[in-house]
């Protein structure tokens, strides 16, 4: 699968955060709205019928599915130019789980996509930094979950600095105008001791 999600069905993906997982919480940082609970490790299941997280401080699902905003021939750059998740060197991730407002879903999608890319260059930018940065959208709103979207990040500890720059640039644009909940979690792969 690319870590894009072109060309795959519906995948469901769950984010359950607590005492156990592979990824340490090392930083959590509200950007924007309410928190989420302060947890120690985040474990990700991935596919099939996603089991109740009965001990979790909290869990968000979302699924990989098409990309809403994107072009084809932007969804050819990103597969062409992008690297899947999992790399051995990407033991930094970070989970960013995002909400946009009413007045954002008030507007029709070709309104959302000019904003998007036309004014934000959301995919534009986002292309300068792969294929250090590896990304993969998860669609949440149609779940009725508390956020739209849980993008999760996988890059080296290296290219920390050069991720830092990629969201100081999304954010300074005029699509983050539209969102009223943010929280960017920080990750290290740690597997858990057995």
């Amino acid at each position: 699968m690319s870590a894009y999600g072109q060309g795959v069905s519906p995948l469901l993906v769950q984010f359950r955060a607590g005492s156990s997982g592979g990824w340490r919480v090392t930083g959590m940082k509200v950007l924007a709205g309410d928190s989420l609970e302060p947890a120690e490790r985040i474990g990700v299941v991935v596919g099939g019928e996603l089991p109740a997280a009965p001990n979790a401080a909290w869990s968000l699902k979302g699924t990989v599915s098409n990309l809403r905003y994107t072009t084809g021939t932007e969804a050819r750059q990103l597969g062409e130019k992008g690297a899947g998740l999992g790399r051995p060197e990407a033991r930094l991730a970070a989970l960013i789980p995002i909400r946009k407002s009413a007045a954002w879903w008030s507007l029709p999608q070709d309104r959302r996509r000019e904003i998007y890319e036309e004014r934000s260059r959301h995919t534009t930018i986002g292309l300068e930094y792969l294929p250090a940065i590896s990304r993969r959208l998860h669609h949440s709103r149609d779940l009725g979950e508390p956020f739209d979207f849980l993008t999760w990040f996988e890059f080296a500890p290296e290219h920390e600095p050069m991720f830092d720059d990629l969201l100081a640039r999304l954010r300074s644009r005029e699509e983050w105008d539209y969102v009223d909940r943010e929280v960017d979690i920080r990750l290290t792969l740690e597997p858990e001791l057995q």
